[in-house]
């Protein structure tokens, strides 16, 4: 095997937005950091390629078509309280009122032609529509209903505070039933939140991870809106930040899967390419959890220590994705579909994908379920579910695909949470960093960006020690 000096202080694999987070935290710190992408486009999960018309691979990364549908890896929002995701990006300098479109509210179709409501999302730039949200939509759910939703909000932020372990032990669903919440109220609103959100519904949703999404919006509440993206997420954001990355000394190299690490005793100092082994001061695994584990398992897998990591469950996802002959929806937002597969969709022809007359993108839940289906079931499926939500989608679809995985994401089944990792693994020069990684902020790409600059942190203060 051909040994390559490296002149890298660190080696970041994976660049979705964990491990470009830690590389440009480093690199802005002067360190010398190259990012090792096994795909051809970088982003990881905050991504857009064109897909051809072969059906997807059930894992990542993505092969892109020159002459395929225009796709992206499952369609995100900006939430308006994050905190580290726009400092990062305005350092990088991003201006994130030309890379967002805020949204000034949400909509819950209720199937099979019950109703539909629509709430207001932005308290400060959408007052009235807020509080009409809050007061009226009465046919999705009662007074009643609503204030059966108060015991179990004022419990579930106050156990998140101070029992988070005994309340991972517990779903949604048991959590809910627990302190009265009404049925249609679990049906209506916290079974399209889970689902919408995080592709499970609210039987095997924890209600840890639950409480944890949304407590900051809580805490936060007057900087609650949402942002849709002009413009594919890798082009918008992924690409610029790479190119801060670079004209902070840093490197990023597409098309360069690692094999494996190189040891020199009980420390990493370095990676095994197809090219050959590259040697680094450290090493930071910032690549999904699935890859990670895959990765990491030859060299600790018998290690007494390392068994929570490979325990932490992997679940699967599953998006459609729809150019149309003209929008699907009168507005470019976020919209739920409880009692169907379409967890969560948007429009996205005014904001995101401009260059078709319709374009919509749907998370589809439940996700493990729908794994078993081909690309043509599920669509089947879609158009089944769209009439119920009172949405003629069939004649106006002219390409759709359907992006799948099998383990980019971690579990957010109840038990899971207690085997997340920390940043710091205690081998010398190897870190981890992902929205798996032990943060506050979950499978967010805050938490994304977040579990980064954990791990730039604890990089820097390793290479000190060594020097």
């Amino acid at each position: 095997m051909l040994v390559v000096t490296s002149n890298q202080d660190v080696i970041v694999v994976g660049s979705g937005l964990a491990g470009l987070a830690c590389a440009f935290e480093l690199a802005d710190q002067g360190r010398r950091v190259l990012v090792l992408e096994a795909g051809a486009v970088a982003g990881g999960r905050t991504s857009n390629w064109k897909q051809g018309s072969e059906p997807q691979s059930h894992h990542f990364p993505p092969r892109p078509s020159p002459s395929g549908m225009l796709v992206e890896s499952g369609f995100h929002k900006f939430l308006g309280f994050y905190e580290d995701l726009p400092k990062l990006l305005r350092r990088a300098g991003i201006d994130l009122d030309e890379m967002l479109t805020w949204e000034k509210t949400m909509e819950i179709r209720i199937p099979d032609g019950k109703t539909a409501g629509e709430f207001g999302i932005a308290p400060v730039k959408a007052p009235l529509k807020t509080i009409g949200g809050l007061l009226g939509n009465n046919d999705i759910l009662s007074y009643a209903e609503k204030l059966s939703l108060l015991p179990f909000l004022a419990a579930g932020f106050k156990d998140h505070a101070a029992n988070p372990e005994e309340l991972d032990r517990c779903s949604v669903k048991e959590y809910a039933e627990r302190h009265g919440v009404h049925p249609d109220a679990l049906s209506h609103l916290l079974e399209p939140l889970t689902g919408g959100i995080l592709f499970l519904p609210p039987e095997r949703f924890s209600a840890l991870v639950f409480f944890s999404l949304f407590a900051p919006a809580a805490a936060k509440v007057l900087k609650m809106q949402i942002g849709g993206f002009n413009g594919g997420m890798r082009d918008v954001m992924v690409e610029p930040l790479i190119e801060a990355i670079r004209d902070r000394g840093g490197e990023v190299r597409l098309n360069s899967p690692v094999r494996g690490l190189l040891r020199d005793g009980e420390a990493v100092r370095g990676v095994r390419l197809d090219s050959g082994d590259l040697r680094a001061g450290h090493v930071v695994v910032a690549a999904d959890l699935g890859s990670a584990q895959r990765l990491l398992r030859p060299e600790f897998g018998t290690a007494p220590q390392w068994q929570p990591f490979f325990a932490l469950q992997t679940m699967p996802h599953i998006t459609l994705q729809l150019e149309l002959t003209e929008p699907l929806l009168p507005e470019d937002r976020t919209e739920f579909g409880p009692g169907t597969i379409w967890g969560s969709f948007t429009e996205q022809s005014r904001t995101t994908f401009r260059h078709v007359p319709g374009r919509v993108s749907a998370i589809l839940t439940p996700s493990d379920e729908l794994m078993a289906l081909t690309d043509e079931e599920i669509f089947e499926r879609a158009c089944l579910d769209a009439v119920r939500l009172g949405l003629e989608l069939r004649p106006k679809v002219t390409e759709y695909r359907v992006i799948r995985s099998r383990d980019l994401f971690y579990s957010v089944q109840p038990g899971n949470d207690r085997h997340r990792p920390e940043q710091r693994t205690g081998v010398p020069g190897l870190t981890l960093a992902g929205d798996y990684i032990r943060q506050s902020m979950y499978t967010t790409m805050e938490g994304a960006v977040r579990s980064g600059l954990l791990a730039a942190e604890a990089v820097i203060e390793a290479l000190q020690t060594q020097a």
